[in-house]
């Protein structure tokens, strides 16, 4: 691993639009909730080393993540979820929404994660329900 974090969220185009604040959103989302995932008591229970989220922009927004195997070489657990990309198009320009928008969709994805693997949820819930979506 050539990173000691637990959570790395990325986002992939998979239409044209030009999206604006969408990589300082992610990264205070990384921040907060990587902490959120440590404390939770995550890791070392987890059989994964940490998480890596792909936010796809497309044209549909998924409830469920996809999963990948468990990466043995880098220690990953690779996932991904499309979200719509008109919906942040809505918000781009208005910094705390766009984050509390990323912060819930990977919030949902991580408790997914979580039901998947018998992971802790409450601080992962607790942390969801305090987002106010405008």
């Amino acid at each position: 691993m050539a990173h000691n974090r637990k959570l790395v969220i990325g986002g992939a185009a998979l239409v044209k639009a030009r999206l604006k604040n969408t990589g300082p959103a992610i990264t205070k989302v990384r921040d907060e909730l990587e902490g959120v995932l440590i404390s939770a008591g995550w890791f070392p229970a987890a059989p994964f080393g940490w998480v890596g989220l792909i936010i796809r922009y497309g044209l549909k927004t998924e409830s469920e993540p996809h999963y990948q195997r468990i990466n043995k070489t880098h220690g990953d657990l690779p996932i991904a979820i499309e979200v719509d990309t008109n919906h942040i198009l809505d918000i781009h320009t208005e910094p705390s929404r766009l984050k509390d928008f990323f912060k819930r969709v990977t919030l949902d994805c991580l408790l997914s994660v979580a039901r998947r693997y018998d992971l802790p949820a409450e601080t992962l819930k607790h942390e969801r329900d305090t987002i106010v979506m405008a």
